[in-house]
């Protein structure tokens, strides 16, 4: 039988706590403005942008769960912030879900992680330190890009929405994938480096050196926090 020791396997590690993660993110931003050529043309507009959830799902933030994400602890509140200020600031927050039908087929990420997560599982549900409000719009998808086989881009368009702001799990699965669909959308995208989570630390940056190269603009949550109110001591 191979082992994960044989394969090489890359166990699931805590590599950001709520005691560290403000200098992690001021770590992993300065790293990654090497890589951004875009962050000074981009200026957040409340008024066209949408804050984008990524499955945060007792399935990924449950630590019960086997496919559970350890420093989805650290991110936590910083999602929930933005989703405060999104909600202060009338910003439209969307929710993504993965989950199958039933009688869905899973296709190669079935055959991929040999696992698959059914809307029926109650895992799959929206955290509960994160859930919707009022008329906040889940959308279920699954594959690791919300916009695959969903109404996510026609939802948008239909918004007149030009910027997203992409927080969730995992940065280099869901989060990349739907980033560089979201870019391919004409949108403006900005990937939150300390409101998302990988299951390692080098897979978490690696994804963002490829967004921050081509298809993202990295920030902090204060980051973000800080344009809302920049706009609206301009108005």
């Amino acid at each position: 039988m191979v082992s994960d020791k044989d394969i090489g396997y890359i166990k699931d590690e805590e590599y950001a706590n709520l005691g560290n993660i403000q200098d992690k993110a001021s770590g992993w931003i300065s790293e990654l403005e090497s890589y951004c050529r875009a962050k000074k043309r981009f200026a957040l507009d409340k008024s066209n942008s949408v804050l984008l959830i990524i499955d945060c799902q007792s399935f990924f933030l449950d630590e019960k769960c086997h496919a559970f994400v350890p420093t989805s602890k650290a991110i936590l509140p910083n999602i929930a912030r933005l989703i405060e200020i999104a909600r202060q600031n009338d910003m439209s927050v969307i929710y993504t879900r993965h989950a199958l039908t039933d009688d869905e087929e899973p296709g190669i990420m079935g055959r991929w992680w040999g696992d698959v997560l059914r809307g029926s599982d109650t895992m799959s549900q929206i955290a509960p330190e994160l859930q919707p409000e009022g008329d906040e719009l889940v959308i279920r998808k699954s594959r690791y890009s919300a916009f695959k086989g969903t109404a996510l881009a026609s939802v948008l368009a239909g918004m007149r929405i030009r910027s997203i702001i992409v927080a969730g799990v995992q940065t280099h699965l869901c989060v990349e994938s739907t980033c560089r669909d979201a870019f391919m959308q004409d949108l403006e995208v900005y990937a939150v480096v300390d409101a998302t989570a990988s299951d390692t630390e080098e897979l978490h940056m690696s994804a963002l050196r490829t967004l921050a190269d081509g298809f993202a603009v990295p920030v902090t949550t204060s980051e973000i926090i800080e344009m809302m109110e920049i706009e609206e001591d301009d108005q």
